[in-house]
């Protein structure tokens, strides 16, 4: 199988030949760690270990240009609305054409990300936006909700555009909407703001025949979830958060196949021992391999503190669990 099809077999909860095994990403510093720990001088890890090829639709969800001052009543909307133009070529990379051409024989996985969540729509990226955006949920949620179904709408024929040229084997929403205590919206609130604004994107994915929609999301947001799956959702990649909350076997028993997962293992593990991170695969990925609907990762990208000889181990180990279904 290609890495395409192994993808879309395994969210299918089908048989395929193996499970895909993608790449978590790396942050600063770990090669230079690593080239001291064992990994050839000037090799790079996709030429020691087994993955899955993955890529993204780089696609800019921005406003363009940005705003100083964001809407501080209805009559601001026209600006946001200008500032947010799915025609604007700039949005998409210059070699777009050479890019769909190439993606329409691709053999491997393609992804779409379509929206960049609750906060982070709303310009949150300081504190004082940040209470501006918190005043304004309690104050007045109705610019709020207009603010997000605008994004909403933006998004959904930035969809329509892109599918109409290329077919995409997952969609993913980021969603940085807490921490791991919990959500910063009640589910009664994010289902009203939020996951409302999204039901024009869903739909053009539903009509389109994207069979992979991801919640994505950087927060314990385990209380949101019911009202996710309702909305059209179907698989969830939990990063960085607090595992035990976010358990993917209790995630499971709790809502059966109807939710997908990639992700999951504990990227701490990697800082303890080999016998850690063996447990840790065979108590957690072994029994949801052997259900389907699983792609077994780390819950992050690899830090500079995690010691190449554990990744070395996680990895083959992944890579065996991939395989058969069971370390070796």
């Amino acid at each position: 199988m290609t890495s395409r099809q192994r993808f879309l077999e395994t969210m299918r909860c089908g048989k395929p030949d193996r499970v895909p095994c993608f790449e978590e990403g790396l942050r600063e510093g770990v090669l230079e760690r690593w080239h001291q720990e064992g990994l050839p001088p000037g090799a790079e890890i996709v030429q020691v270990f087994q993955y899955d090829r993955r890529e993204r639709i780089p696609v800019d969800l921005g406003l363009r240009p940005s705003l100083e001052k964001w809407p501080a009543s209805r009559r601001d909307l026209g600006e946001l609305r200008r500032r947010l133009d799915p025609a604007d070529p700039g949005r998409l990379p210059k070699d777009w054409a050479e890019s769909v051409r190439a993606w329409r024989a691709r053999e491997h996985v393609l992804e779409l990300p379509i929206h960049s969540g609750f906060f982070l729509s709303m310009g949150v990226g300081d504190w004082r936006r940040f209470q501006e955006v918190i005043y304004q949920v309690a104050d007045a949620p109705t610019l709020v909700r207009e603010m997000m179904e605008i994004q909403g709408e933006f998004a959904a024929r930035m969809a329509q555009s892109i599918l109409n040229e290329v077919q995409v084997d997952l969609a993913s929403f980021s969603e940085p909407v807490g921490g791991n205590e919990g959500p910063l919206l009640s589910p009664r609130l994010y289902e009203d703001l939020v996951l409302r604004s999204y039901r024009p994107v869903l739909e053009v994915l539903r009509k389109r025949n994207v069979e992979t929609i991801v919640f994505l999301t950087y927060a314990n947001a385990r209380v949101l979830l019911p009202c996710v799956l309702r909305a059209g959702f179907n698989c969830l990649w939990a990063c960085e958060v607090n595992v035990n909350a976010m358990d993917y076997g209790e995630l499971r028993r709790e809502f059966g196949k109807d939710l997908r997962l990639i992700g999951g293992i504990d990227l701490d593990t990697l800082l303890v021992s080999e016998t850690a991170v063996r447990r840790e695969i065979e108590s957690k990925v072994i029994p949801l391999l052997a259900q389907g609907g699983y792609v077994p990762l780390a819950d992050g990208r690899v830090r500079a503190n995690v010691p190449f000889r554990l990744y070395a181990c996680y990895r083959r180990l992944l890579e065996e669990v991939a395989r058969v279904g069971r370390a070796v």
